[in-house]
């Protein structure tokens, strides 16, 4: 045993240390769409398939990763140079590269044979549940959409009665890239046999080469885009500092040197960065997007010239007791920077922070315009709740673009603790806001009150709004008064 130990002990740990991680990974990515309060809804259509596909892919993920570290000489070589100093037991694991890439590949077999034959079974159910076969809330979450008014992203991508699993997989980037990445993978197995490895060398040599195709592929198969379309980008700049609520002047040159588009910053002053939140609307936006997908990992980024900061109405927010602050869509990002400011000054118990009382609204035509946002107020929700000052926060938020199928979603879960858009305990409404209920109750509750109204969207909604403040307003010095400020670029 001792010289057994002493001969194969290295390589029998590295094999065992190899095979947790793929366990890990299988087991944790398993569960975490098994039972992953975010994936309930994908469940509904697709059962047990689901952790059943991810789960491989996640081992997939790490052994292609390894694959190709065992034949490569130039690397092998080098190592074998730095280890010079350590023992002959560890040079000799390098000897064994080709054992280790085998194996690597064998496991690459077995988890593209449980991921495909999922995938075929998701293709199968995500068609069967847009015919109703599963019954009416499969029905019901097959009709769901992330935009009521673009239309091009769904929780089931079947979209009529004539798809079928077979067309699912060949009319998709995931589908085909998946034919294809398969395809390689099997002629390169085979053509490893001994028998073709000894017997018709070139075959084997020239079909190996097909690993190139084959990781071309399979990049291509794990992208998916945010149907928000909405780019964070985060930038330092040496001796800029900012106010909450301040907004940019963006240039880049690779896209044209004579534009610049203002942003406003949604990092707070306390950030040792600044960021905006750029949403696809027009060409300029689309391109530096494409841009920043199309990097290499670890690459770097288009060169941005930056002017500014530049003042507006939101950097007035901390000088109000009570403050009400109304963003329609993007509109958003100047109170994702007050926000933000607000939860460092807690954190920090700030003495200087005025604030007592904040009304948050955000109006949006689609779901997916929730995503990036939601984040930030789950924290804050937490935060509140953790200090005892759940009533500092109170935010309401609108979906104005709907249709049945949201209303039928929302009824089917409507006794969940959290909202079935943003996963906030602050449920989502559909429609506008009764602004006269929203002004009533604020000055109600703030009876002596100097209230700040702060907007940053469309100029129909500021009318509203400004008319609103003027109503509720009480020429009593001791009684609620509204101030309106506006956004303006």
């Amino acid at each position: 045993m001792g010289n057994w130990i002493i001969n194969h002990g290295l390589s029998a740990f590295i094999l065992v240390v190899w095979m947790g991680i793929n366990i890990f990974l299988f087991v944790y990515y398993y569960l975490f769409y098994d039972q992953g309060p975010q994936f309930e809804y994908t469940r509904e259509l697709l059962g047990s398939a689901l952790p059943w596909a991810r789960a491989p892919a996640a081992v997939l993920n790490f052994n292609c990763m390894l694959i190709l570290l065992p034949v490569c000489r130039n690397l092998l070589s080098l190592l074998r140079g730095s280890f010079i100093c350590c023992g002959r037991t560890m040079r000799k694991q390098l000897d064994k590269n080709l054992t280790f890439h085998k194996l690597v590949a064998y496991m690459i077999a077995l988890m593209t044979a449980v991921h495909t034959v999922a995938h075929l079974l998701n293709a199968e159910w995500y068609t069967n549940s847009f015919q109703g076969q599963y019954g009416p809330l499969a029905g019901n979450l097959s009709m769901l959409d992330d935009s009521s008014e673009l239309k091009t992203t769904y929780l089931n991508p079947v979209r009529s009665n004539s798809t079928t699993p077979t067309l699912l997989v060949f009319t998709t980037i995931a589908g085909l890239t998946g034919v294809v990445i398969t395809l390689a993978l099997i002629l390169m197995i085979t053509s490893s046999m001994e028998v073709i490895r000894r017997s018709y060398y070139e075959v084997f040599w020239y079909t190996h080469h097909l690993f190139i195709i084959f990781f071309a592929g399979l990049v291509f198969h794990g992208i998916v885009i945010r149907p928000s379309k909405v780019l964070e980008l985060q930038l330092v700049k040496p001796g800029f500092k900012m106010a909450v609520g301040q907004y940019v002047f963006l240039n880049c040159p690779a896209i044209s040197q004579l534009e610049w588009h203002p942003f406003t910053m949604t990092s707070a002053p306390e950030e040792d960065f600044f960021s905006v939140h750029i949403r696809s609307v027009g060409d300029w936006t689309e391109d530096l997007i494409k841009m920043v997908e199309n990097l290499p990992e670890g690459g770097q980024g288009p060169k941005m010239a930056v002017d500014g900061p530049f003042g507006t109405a939101s950097e007035d927010v901390f000088d109000y007791e009570v403050s009400m602050l109304v963003g329609a869509g993007i509109g958003v990002t100047p109170f994702a920077s007050i926000l933000k400011s607000i939860w460092y000054k807690f954190k920090d118990s700030d003495p200087k922070l005025r604030t007592k009382r904040i009304y948050f609204y955000w109006l949006c035509r689609e779901t997916y315009a929730f995503e990036w946002f939601a984040d930030l107020l789950q924290v804050l929700e937490k935060e509140m709740e953790e200090r005892g000052m759940r009533d500092f926060l109170t935010y309401k938020l609108y979906l104005t673009g709907w249709d049945q199928s949201h209303v039928n979603h929302a009824m089917v879960h409507f006794d969940k603790d959290t909202d079935i858009i943003t996963g906030l305990k602050q449920k989502t409404s559909y429609g506008r806001p009764n602004w006269d209920k929203e002004f009533e109750q604020v000055r109600q509750e703030n009876p002596s009150s100097v209230v700040g109204t702060f907007l940053c969207g469309p100029q129909a909604l500021a009318k509203d709004l400004e008319k609103k403040c003027v109503k509720y307003s009480d020429v009593d010095p001791r009684k609620t008064k509204f101030y309106f400020n506006k956004e303006n670029f």
